[in-house]
C-alpha cells in the first residue's frame, strides 16, 4: 500500500546474521534447547560450567564488555552447556522431560513443578552424583518439607503416573 511517499507493507524479517566471523574463530554448535529445558537444567549447567562461566565473565570485565575479544571463552561456555545437556539426556532423559514439560505448562514457575523436580533431582544424584544447591542461600527451598508452593495437582498427578509407569516397567 502506498500513501504519498510512504510505503506501508509487510516486512519480511529474517533472523540471519549477514556478518561472518573472522576465519581464525572456529565455529561452535548451538546449545539447541528452549527455555524450559534450560531452566530445568540450569543448576546442573551452572555447577558443571562454573569455571568456564567465570573465565568468560572475567574476560568480559577485563575487556569492558568486548564480545569479540571473549569469543574463545564464550565458546567454551557453550561447549560445556552442550556437554551438560548430553549428560542429562543420557542418564536422566525421562525425568528431565517430565520436569521441563511441567515448567513449560506452568509458565516456567519452579514452585509449581516441585513433584517432577524431586524425581529429576533424585535421578541426577543417583546417576551423576549431582545435588542441586542454590548459591548464596542457606535454606534450600526445594528441600523444604512443607513448602508454600508444593506444585500443582497436575504436576503431582503426572509425577505419580510417571512413578507408577516406571514400577510397572521394572
Amino acid at each position: 500500500m502506498v500513501l504519498g511517499d510512504l510505503f506501508i507493507g509487510r516486512h519480511e524479517w529474517e533472523n540471519v546474521d549477514k556478518n561472518s566471523l573472522p576465519k581464525d574463530i572456529p565455529e561452535v554448535d548451538e546449545v539447541g534447547a528452549t527455555s524450559a529445558p534450560l531452566l530445568s537444567a540450569a543448576y546442573y549447567i551452572g555447577d558443571k560450567c562454573k569455571p568456564y562461566n567465570d573465565d568468560f565473565m572475567l574476560c568480559k570485565d577485563e575487556k569492558n564488555g568486548g564480545t569479540l575479544d571473549c569469543l574463545k571463552e564464550g565458546r567454551r561456555v557453550t561447549r560445556c552447556a552442550i556437554s551438560a545437556l548430553q549428560d542429562i539426556n543420557k542418564h536422566c532423559f525421562d525425568e528431565f522431560k517430565l520436569h521441563y514439560e511441567c515448567l513449560e505448562q506452568e509458565n516456567h514457575r519452579l514452585g509449581h513443578c516441585r513433584s517432577s523436580e524431586s524425581i529429576f533431582r533424585k535421578c541426577m544424584f543417583t546417576n551423576l552424583k549431582f545435588e542441586k544447591k542454590i548459591p548464596g542461600v542457606e535454606q534450600q527451598i526445594h528441600l523444604n518439607e512443607n513448602p508454600i508452593f508444593q506444585g500443582t495437582s497436575k504436576d503431582k498427578s503426572n509425577a505419580k503416573q510417571f512413578l507408577k509407569a516406571r514400577e510397572a516397567k521394572e
